[in-house]
């Protein structure tokens, strides 16, 4: 998957995203677990934004006390989060990498995959990796949260619809298929993006796959990574998922 065009346009498409819903989730969770016990009481938690994309929830996490450090694999999605982290006066790193090869970036309190990023790994192996470098990265006892998408949503809501929006200056066509695996689902984009100097229309094609797991599976590649799973909860509350749930939340602590 490319975000090189669609980096740019991500910001004004997700403009609706709750994400201060998400670091209210982070922020109860920390609560509802107590302080860590490889945190350091006088300094600030370090949180691991992963597929941090153009950096709107490091930002609010940072804005929040947090010591945080954004990575995602597309070098231009980082670029907009640089931008913007340094317009704010956040002191942000940023770092390009794949998260199912993680390394070198130090220890953390926290790591979070949100806005279901998780769900952009295409095979099981990297799903593992990813718990495994999440692992090594995280201090004795610290927090490791994500969320990804239902099965409810991936083979209910998603497959066979068709998605429109006709609006300035980005319009869109969002058709979505079947993927080949289990679980899956293939996203087709159309942008209609207007060019203002020109007076005309820029037409931009993504393909976006996505995967999820059943809920067993997550708990069994966190169980093998290390982690003890504290908690499955459902679309931003702390209640279990229930069979029309769409996003669902793990908690898990190293051991």
């Amino acid at each position: 998957m490319s975000y090189e065009q669609f980096a740019y346009l991500y910001d004004e498409l997700m403009s609706e995203a709750p994400y201060d819903e998400w670091v209210r989730f982070v922020k109860e969770k920390l609560e509802n677990y107590g302080s860590l016990s490889g945190s350091r009481s006088t300094e600030p938690l370090r949180i691991l934004d992963l597929a941090c994309g153009t950096g709107e929830l490091s930002a609010r996490f940072a804005k929040e006390g947090f010591q945080v450090t954004g990575v995602d694999l597309s070098e231009d999605m980082l670029m907009v989060a640089k931008k913007k982290a340094d317009a704010e006066g956040l002191a942000i790193p940023f770092y390009q990498q794949d998260m199912a090869e993680l390394e070198g970036l130090g220890l953390f309190d926290v790591a979070g995959i949100f806005c279901d990023s998780l769900n952009y790994l295409k095979s099981e192996q990297e799903v593992v990796d990813t718990f495994s470098r999440v692992s090594v990265h995280l201090n004795q006892g610290g927090l490791f949260i994500f969320d990804v998408h239902s099965l409810y949503k991936v083979n209910e809501v998603f497959l066979e619809r068709t998605y429109a929006l006709n609006d300035d200056p980005i319009s869109y066509i969002w058709n979505s298929f079947p993927g080949e695996e289990p679980n899956s689902v293939e996203h087709e984009l159309s942008f209609f993006v207007l060019d203002e100097n020109a007076g005309k229309y820029d037409r931009i094609e993504e393909f976006h796959y996505q995967r999820t797991f059943p809920t067993e599976q997550y708990s069994a590649w966190l169980d093998e990574a290390g982690f003890k799973l504290l908690d499955i909860n459902a679309d931003f509350e702390h209640i279990a998922p229930q069979a029309d749930s769409e996003r669902i939340f793990y908690i898990a602590q190293k051991k």
